[in-house]
């Protein structure tokens, strides 16, 4: 088991690389210029990881950022969930665009049962509470 990560640490692709590898198992020293225009570096290889997130999640605690290292740990929980579900979220958050809880607590739901993102449905399901406490859900769009 290695130890959490502090700001000694960051920028984690300079100070600790080894710890980094992207989605298909490569190493990052193996992301060069050179690989991209062979083509043996694709756009999957070069999105974030999860890993990648939660060792920011740390170095940011570390950094006394806790708000930060929420939404590091967050963003890691939504890598896998699909980019239309998180725009379709995205969309139920924004103020005047829900008529009522149902739909953010339904959405909720999904991060939690199907995604796994048991922080981010916290986050939604706070939203809703917020947003009925203080007469948001009032549709205008």
């Amino acid at each position: 088991m290695r130890e959490k990560l502090t700001i000694r640490d960051y920028p984690i692709a300079e100070k600790r690389p080894e710890l980094l590898e992207a989605e298909g198992g490569k190493a990052i020293a193996d992301l060069n210029l050179e690989a991209v225009e062979s083509g043996a570096v694709t756009m999957e290889d070069l999105r974030i990881t999860p890993l990648a997130l939660g060792l920011q999640a740390e170095i940011a605690r570390d950094a006394g950022r806790p708000t930060l290292a929420d939404n590091f740990e967050r963003a890691a929980e939504l890598v896998e969930v699909p980019q239309d579900f998180i725009m379709e979220v995205y969309e139920l958050l924004r103020p005047g665009r829900a008529a009522s809880k149902a739909p953010l607590m339904d959405a909720a739901r999904v991060l939690r049962e199907v995604h796994g993102a048991r922080r981010m449905a916290a986050f939604v399901e706070e939203a809703a509470e917020v947003y009925e406490r203080r007469g948001l859900f009032r549709y205008r769009f």
